[in-house]
This record gives C-alpha cells, structure tokens and sequence, in this order.
C-alpha cells in the first residue's frame, strides 16, 4: 500500500472503452480523444467511460465511442484490461478503476455529432497515435492493435 493512502476509504470502479481503426494503403489509423486534466494539462488518451446498470462492458465501449467521438464501431476482439488507482479529492475516495478495451472497427459516423467531453477528437496513423498517447498502458494496448489482421482499405470519415 502506497504510504497515505491508508486513510481514504477505497471504491472500485469499472469502465470500458475502445480503441477504432480503420486500415488504409497507407496503413492503420486510429482515433484519439483530449481531455483536460484536473491540472488543465492537454491528455490525449482512449475513449471510455463507466458501464451503466445492466450494461455489459462490450456494450458500454461501443456506446462510449460513440458518445465521446461520434463514431459508429462494431467490436472485432478485446485487447485487455488496464486498471490504476486515483484519489479523487473532492469526495476523498481512492478509487481502483478497471477498464475493459476493445479493439474496434470504425463502421461510419460523424466526430462532428459527438458529445462535449472531448475537446478535440482525430484520426492518427498508429506511429502517429503513439507518440500522441498520454499513457504508457495505453500506448501499450494501441500496439497490440497492429497484430490484428488488416481489412479492406478504406478512409476515415470524419
């Protein structure tokens, strides 16, 4: 146990999320989310959020995708599991979070009819995604999408 940590009471929380692609000549593409942290630091990091009440975490990625990017994606193979500890502060918790990733592919959509948790939503070639990511599990997660099989080239929309 992390010193100080001993006096917040402890909560587990459990999230999902997806990581979209698409497969062009060019090669993989894949979508990215920023958000703001509590210090207003840019992170830009996989689209998830929590699984509501009889939800299935499969479920829950597909609508938090399509919630927080605007895009429609059908789930291909799920990619694994990342979990950390925070504190948040405002209600002195420490949380464990779960989250569920799924691999994703992009079926259509428009990042132009997404909700206003992200500020900014784009399509990245996977070099490019992973010097962008914030978080080293994650980044981790996107690599395991290249050992996916490619599937017709097509672009992104959007």
């Amino acid at each position: 146990m992390l010193a100080g940590m001993a006096r917040y009471p402890t909560r587990q929380v459990v999230s999902a999320g997806g990581l979209v692609y698409v497969d062009r000549p060019d090669g993989r593409w894949m979508v990215l989310i920023a958000l703001r942290n509590a210090a207003g630091t840019l992170q830009w990091t996989l689209p998830k959020g929590g699984i509501e009440a009889g939800e299935s975490p499969e479920a829950a990625a597909v609508r938090e995708v399509r919630e927080e990017t605007g895009l429609d994606a059908r789930i291909r193979s799920k990619l694994g599991v990342i979990d950390y500890w925070f504190v948040w502060h405002d209600d002195a918790i420490r949380y464990h979070k779960f989250v569920h990733y799924y691999a994703m592919e992009h079926l259509g959509g428009d990042m132009a009819n997404r909700d206003e948790e992200a500020e900014e939503v784009g399509w990245f070639r996977m070099d490019q995604a992973d010097e962008r990511m914030s978080f080293r599990n994650e980044r981790a997660l996107a690599r395991e999408l290249q050992t996916l099989p490619s599937n017709a080239a097509s672009g992104p929309q959007g």
